[in-house]
Order: structure tokens, then sequence, then C-alpha cells
């Protein structure tokens, strides 16, 4: 590993996605040393929905990055179609939302930390033993591997290019979801989760799975761009109440959330943030986990229970008494919470 610069509080920093590149500046800007450790050797795109809140805009703007944001043409996101077989409910989001791909905005974020003073490494795996025991460190390297057994799950992504909506458009069923929605560049992102059961049905064959149900005539009209990229599985996990003296979890690390709720991204970013803060000023990982638990608990649980309803055959008529903002502001995290001076 590169040594951090002389006389500088040196973080550690495992990941270089979003949570952490976040990080290493928020860490910076607390006067601490990062090193990020990213063991991909070059920019990739990844499963995600690639679905950006506008609860994530000022955390953009603090970093600096808002002005580079815009100039990648994110596509704007002004409605949500909730799909339940035949039944359809949708609404206006309360603030526009943008799509943005992993690729730019992975891009975009450890940007900003290489010019915030970041030594980031690339191909390099970290290794705990190497870690001296007072420091200090960030976990961002996503979500934990999923179960041995049972009917396991696998997320799938890739995009298409065709006519482009301003929607995000969720179809959810009881073995699977598959969410759509505009990227920049004309581009529409698809990402899902299928149970490996009904996946195994195909072979695997993404196109053929999508091809059978209610997604096929969404994607009519678009064409394939680049070949379809798998993870798995997949385990769901809420937010860790303890984590080891001196270990900042963030992101996905620190918990995954359902990806139907579309906070993923902004869960990383203000976690990211929030790790990076604490650990620069050498607040304790435990103050920093009970402001995660503030911050997560009420999208997560509402998270987990919208999980078990999909599997309820009415889900659908309960989903049309719903107000389609309360769904939609029940998941984001709840940055009321977050206090000062802790991050």
């Amino acid at each position: 590993m590169q040594p951090l610069a002389a006389g500088a509080r040196g973080i550690r920093v495992v990941g270089g996605g979003p949570a952490g590149a976040v990080a290493a500046i928020a860490a910076i800007s607390a006067g601490a040393g990062a090193h990020i450790s990213e063991r991909s050797r070059s920019d990739r795109h990844k499963v995600c929905g690639e679905f950006i809140s506008p609860e994530a805009f000022p955390l953009l703007e603090s970093l600096g990055v808002w002005q580079e944001f815009l100039r990648l043409s994110p596509a704007r996101i002004h409605r949500c179609i909730l799909r339940f077989g035949s039944r359809v409910k949708q609404w206006t989001l309360p603030e526009p939302a943008y799509g943005l791909s992993r690729l730019e905005l992975d891009r975009l974020l450890l940007g900003r930390a290489a010019r915030a003073g970041a030594t980031i490494c690339r191909g390099e795996i970290f290794q705990a033993s190497e870690m001296p025991a007072a420091a200090r460190l960030i976990m961002a390297s996503g979500r934990r591997p999923g179960p041995a057994g049972g009917d396991r799950l696998f997320g799938f992504k890739t995009h298409f290019a065709g006519p482009a909506d301003d929607a995000i458009e969720l179809y959810l069923g009881r073995s699977s979801y598959v969410g759509v929605n505009a990227v920049e560049g004309s581009l529409t992102n698809v990402c899902g989760i299928a149970t490996e059961g009904v996946l195994r049905k195909y072979g695997f064959r993404i196109d053929e799975f999508l091809g059978t149900g209610p997604v096929a005539e969404r994607l009519r009209p678009l064409s394939r761009r680049m070949p379809w990229l798998t993870v798995g599985p997949l385990t769901f996990s809420r937010a860790r109440c303890t984590s080891g003296e001196n270990v900042y979890p963030a992101g996905d690390a620190l918990g995954f959330v359902d990806p139907f709720t579309g906070s993923g991204i902004l869960n990383a970013l203000w976690t990211g943030r929030m790790a990076g803060a604490c650990a620069g000023r050498q607040v304790s990982s435990k103050t920093y986990m009970e402001d995660c638990g503030a911050l997560l608990h009420r999208p997560f649980a509402v998270s987990a229970l919208l999980r078990i309803l999909l599997q309820w055959e009415y889900v659908s008529h309960l989903a049309s008494l719903i107000p389609g903002n309360w769904i939609y502001n029940l998941t984001r995290p709840v940055l009321t919470n977050l206090r000062e001076p802790s991050w």
C-alpha cells in the first residue's frame, strides 16, 4: 500500500464507489489524509438502478461536483410508475430526480477525491493485517455475499437505446422485480432482481426471462447496447448496530436496502460523507453507527415490510389506497435526524 502523506491522520478507505469516494473527500475536509483501495483496475459498469434522488443534490453541491454532474447530462425523472401485473399506480415525484450511470458517477466522484488529495490505488486488495491497530478504516467495499442455500437472489442490469421516458418504472412480482429508467446519452437502464430458481428456468439468459414477462412490451422498441451484467447471490440487511473499533462501514457494506426503493445511491452518498467526517474528526465508530441507525432505520424497516407484502396476492389493491408520495418518502433516509458535530 502507498503511504499517506507524512503528518496526516491516515484514513484507509476500502472501495472506490460512491460511498468510498465521498468518504475520502469528507475525511480530507476534516483534516485527515485518505487512501482509497479499489480492487478493480479500471472504470466499469455495475449492477445498479442508477436512480439519484433529489435529496442527494445538496450533498453533491457541497462536494463541489454539482456543476460537473449536470454537464454529464443526466436524464431528468419526473414520475414514478408501479406495475403489479395489469394494475398500474403512478404519481409525480415531489421534485425531479436524475438518472446517471454508475460508470459516470464513479468517475465523477473518484476524480473529485483525487483532486482533493486522496491517493487512489487500483487493483489493490485490502489486507486487514497491514492496518496499524489504531488506524481508522472506512469499509465501503459493497454488499456482503448472500447465503449458500435456499432460493437465492441475483441482480442483473444492462443499457438499452431507443425511446426514453421521464419516469422510473417498477415492474413488481412475487419472485422478481425490474426497474426501468433513463440515464445519460438517451440510454435506458434496465435493472432487476429475481430468484435463482426462476432465472435457472431460462439458463440465466435475461433476454429470454424478460421476454416472457410484463416488461417485454416496454422493451420491444428498444435495442440492447451492452451485455447483461449479473451479480449475486444477494442478501438484504439492515444497517448493522455494531462494528469494530475505529471501523466505519458505509454504503452497501453498512446495509443493503431493497433496490426497488431507489435509495441505494442516496444512502451511499450520505453514509459515505458521515463515515469520512467521523473518521477524520476521530468521532467514535459507535457514535457514527448510532447516527446511521437514526438515518436509515425507517427506510430499511419500510422496505423490508414492502418486500413481504409483495408476496401477498392483494398487494396491488393495498397499494391503490396509499398515496404514491407516501411510499416514496417513507423509503428515504431521515435526514432531519442527522446531528452536528458528529459528521
